[in-house]
């Protein structure tokens, strides 16, 4: 099978179609991690078996990539985030991507396409530890040609609609 056809973790299990019931069991999950599958069944109209079996082959296929908690990072001791933008030598986004692994506060790596290459989110205690780890930690890479830093002074996740 080739390898666009695998799922995404590797499973020997070809990706198929989500069903509208596999979308809204998604959706309740994303809304409330800690449902329970009895309540998803009640939800989707379904038996808590075929709900049970349809989360784990979500699960095993990768859809489902884990179940955690939202955070407000203020009241957790982290009121300064940002959103960094990276340029970064080409050809090194997989030893870029490992370090930034390694930050402290990273919450999010993308790579992108534009004007920059990698776009961090993190999240630390205040504007001094912010400071820190973008002029000492991110700035010592040697890959990173150059960086920007995005301040964010509000921040909403938007949840999927039940």
């Amino acid at each position: 099978m080739p390898d666009d056809q695998m799922a995404p973790n590797g499973a020997d299990r070809p990706i198929r179609p989500l069903d509208p019931i596999d979308k809204t069991i998604v959706r309740l999950l994303q809304v409330d991690g800690r449902a329970s599958v009895r309540a998803i069944a009640e939800q989707v109209h379904i038996s808590r078996a075929n709900a049970y079996a349809r989360i784990n082959r979500l699960a095993e296929t990768g859809v489902i990539r884990g179940f955690t908690a939202r955070i407000d990072h203020e009241k957790a001791g982290q009121g300064a985030s940002a959103y960094i933008t990276l340029k970064i030598v080409q050809d090194s986004w997989r030893t870029v991507r490992a370090k930034l692994e390694q930050l402290p506060g990273a919450a999010h790596i993308a790579l992108v396409s534009g004007d920059f290459d990698v776009l961090l989110l993190v999240h630390t205690a205040d504007n001094r530890a912010l400071r820190e780890l973008v002029l000492t930690r991110l700035q010592a890479i040697p890959e990173v040609i150059s960086t920007r830093t995005l301040l964010v002074f509000e921040e909403t996740d938007l949840l999927p609609e039940t």
